[in-house]
């Protein structure tokens, strides 16, 4: 298994496989090289040279693209050779952003895309490139999971109760993306555009509510939503509006999200986090 870019997504993958498969993943940071071989992962330094990405591509059974696209465009993609990539199983992890505003309406791997920031586009552009090359897409809902949570946004005081009537989002727990990954990869004849996401779009409001009665604090104050007041950044979620259909990979990889909605995907994350402070008996 090679590992293009090594995030939050590739790392829970790489936990699931420890056990199963000889992994190599890319790093920029040469600091990160003996996490990565403390988790049994061979560091692969970007930028050492020509041929290396190459040559670990053509030893490689499994890809996984996670690195995200720039203004320059994939870093990945115009070093290899798409004649090579066709004989492997490729995965690229996309996002739903490329689909830009449904309006509050669905969006289906089928639907013409029109990303609206140019993260988006430059995704968009990433992902037909490998595409082209035989990846299989993972268009990704917003991403949660353990230390990626509303509940360390409550805690670190940057959880904000931000109401825009209408607004829904669409997310998915990230061990549910993994497990979609791993039954695309035992069945190679399954290709195309996946979309992952739970069963649940909602607004954002309800989820922080949601993760503050667990912790059994108040949630934030209400704010209207105003772009001004708010890092382009966190502008740019609302610019958009829609629900993400996974019917498609229930259909093809047989999929079932393990936590369907925020509701069992928060309790989850608490019910560990509670474990793992418990005193020893």
């Amino acid at each position: 298994m090679l590992f293009l870019g090594f995030g939050y997504v590739a790392n829970a993958t790489a936990r699931r496989l420890a056990a199963t498969a000889r992994m190599t993943a890319t790093t920029r940071d040469g600091g990160k090289a003996e996490g990565l071989r403390a988790q049994g992962i061979t560091p692969l330094l970007t930028g050492t040279g020509p041929g290396v990405i190459e040559e670990a591509v053509r030893e490689a059974s499994h890809v996984l693209v996670s690195a995200p696209p720039g203004e320059a465009g994939d870093p990945f993609l115009p070093l290899l050779d798409a004649r090579m990539l066709k004989s492997r199983w490729v995965g690229y992890l996309s996002t739903t952003g490329v689909y830009g505003d449904r309006r509050g309406g669905w969006a289906f791997e089928w639907d013409r895309l029109d990303p609206v920031e140019p993260r988006s586009v430059w995704r968009a552009e990433a992902e037909a490139g490998w595409q082209a090359a035989g990846a299989r897409i993972f268009r990704l809902a917003g991403i949660y999971g353990p230390g990626y949570s509303t509940f360390d946004k409550l805690r670190e005081g940057r959880a904000r109760r931000i109401i825009k009537p209408g607004q829904v989002f669409s997310r998915i727990h990230v061990d549910d993306i993994v497990e979609a990954l791993l039954l695309a990869m035992a069945r190679p004849e399954a290709d195309g555009v996946f979309n992952l996401a739970d069963d649940c779009p909602c607004p954002q409001p309800t989820v922080v509510e949601e993760a503050a009665r667990l912790l059994g604090v108040e949630p934030p104050m209400e704010e209207a939503f105003d772009k001004g007041a708010m890092s382009p950044m966190q502008a740019s979620f609302y610019s958009a509006n829609r629900r993400v259909s996974n019917a498609r990979a229930k259909q093809v990889l047989g999929w079932r999200p393990a936590f369907p909605s925020y509701r069992e995907g928060l309790a989850a994350i608490y019910a560990a986090e509670k474990a793992s402070t418990a005193p020893a008996p």
